[in-house]
This record gives C-alpha cells, structure tokens and sequence, in this order.
C-alpha cells in the first residue's frame, strides 16, 4: 500500500510538520484515547501494542522514510515490529540460525555495499525471522534460548551468509486493541513472508530493514504496509557449485 505525498491520512498529515520522534499529545491522535484506557489492564504488553498500533497507522514507516531518508542508489528501510530482541547469539558465516524441523532450509547469501558499490567489511547484521508456523521464539511461554535469530559481521568483502528457514506470512498479534482496531477497519492482521535485518556500522546510516518474498498472498496488503518493491525478492534453487560451496543440498533454497 503506497501513500502518495499529499494524501496523506488525518495522522500522517499531523506528523509531517515537526519531528516525529518528538512526544506528541496522545490526545491529538484518534483513537489512541480509547485504546491506552483499553490497554491499562495488560500493562506488560502496552510497548509492544503501542508499537503495533504504529505500524498498523503507517506511522512507523513514516517515521523512518523522515529520519533515515536514502538515496536512490540505497535499500530502503522498512519496520522494526516488536519481536527483535538483544540476545541474539553472534554467528559466523555459515551459521545456522533458525533450528525448527518443519522449517524448509533455506540459504541466504548477502553482501553489504556502500552507495557508490564498494563492499562495508565489519558491519554489524541482527537478523530475525518465525519459525514454520509463524512465530517468534518470543512468542513462546517458557522460551530458554533465542532462536530464529543471529548477530553476524559482513567479512572483508562485504559477504555474510547463513541458513535460515523460507519465510512464512504470520498474523500480527490481534487479541488487544490493535486486532479490535483492524477489525472495525475492516482490515485483515496478516504480514507476508519475510525476514528482518538491522545494519550498523560508524560513520554509515543505521539501517532498518526486510526482504519479502514476491508472490506471497499478502504481499499487496501488508497489515504494517512493511512492503516496498524494492525489497521484493524471488527465491532461487541452489545449484550444484553452491551446494557444495555452502555445504547445503542442491536444488534446495
């Protein structure tokens, strides 16, 4: 879903004149009244919810295109949402990030460039997707340990490259006031299939994005509006000298 400039809704026109990033009159954003009275009772969850109503509103994404405004030549940013964590474990290439056996194995191979094309050594990479079934690990009562998470480090070339599981689409969670709100907006819960990555390193911009996978049922109705074209992307089949470059099977993903 795209929102042009100069259409923008009623909350984004409100945003736009000063600094998003600065605390506004939560009383200047209907409905946000009703629902922290509606979210007093689940005090433990209110962040996460908070940051689900932003995404839901476009907001988030709004916030992001006026603080991290990228040149053409750059990969856009897309939302955070509410499951990354801080104790994704550190990886090497090759890692093995997600451990879920119903998952479909998955290889994904990156490099990390400058706008001119020239490879980053030493970025720091957080990664996080769902497992099989489209859940955080968060999301489970008793989790011991992260999964479906790593933090890695692009090598001299700019590569890093790990083995994940395909990307399934998931409902946001929907049992507080954001899921009331989407539907009396008549609007679905679910986000398509992808996979978050957050890049930093000194001296470059803080970069905040996903890559989706082209052809999922909800890739033109994200409920976040999370998705860009320029994020899309097809998945390919290994081949035969990747197969045994990368230790995984041929004609796998």
């Amino acid at each position: 879903i795209k929102i042009p400039v100069g259409e923008t809704s009623p909350a984004h026109a409100r945003l736009r004149p000063g600094n998003p990033t600065k605390p506004q009159r939560m009383d200047d954003r209907h409905p946000i009244p009703d629902f922290r009275r509606a979210n007093l009772h689940r005090r433990q969850t209110i962040e996460k919810e908070f940051i689900l109503l932003s995404d839901i509103l476009g907001l988030s994404l709004l916030v992001d295109s006026i603080d991290h405004p990228k040149p053409a030549s750059s990969t856009e940013g897309t939302v955070l949402g509410p499951f990354h964590t801080h104790d994704a474990p550190p990886g090497p290439n090759g890692t093995q990030i997600a451990h879920d056996p119903a998952g479909e194995p998955c290889l994904v191979l990156c490099t990390v460039k400058d706008t001119e094309g020239k490879p980053i050594e030493d970025v720091k990479i957080d990664i996080w997707e769902t497992d099989s079934s489209g859940k955080y690990d968060v999301q489970y009562e008793g989790r011991e340990a992260p999964d479906q998470r790593a933090v890695m480090t692009s090598d001299a070339e700019g590569i890093f490259w790990f083995k994940a599981i395909v990307p399934v689409p998931y409902p946001i969670p929907n049992d507080g006031p954001v899921g009331k709100l989407l539907t009396l907006l008549k609007r679905h819960c679910y986000r398509p299939s992808h996979m978050h990555f957050m890049m930093e390193k000194e001296g470059f911009d803080h970069l905040i994005t996903a890559l989706y996978l082209r052809g999922d049922p909800y890739e033109t109705s994200d409920a976040v509006f999370g998705v860009k074209e320029s994020l899309l992307i097809d998945l390919g089949k290994v081949s035969a000298e990747q197969a045994k470059t990368y230790g995984v099977k041929e004609g796998g993903k």
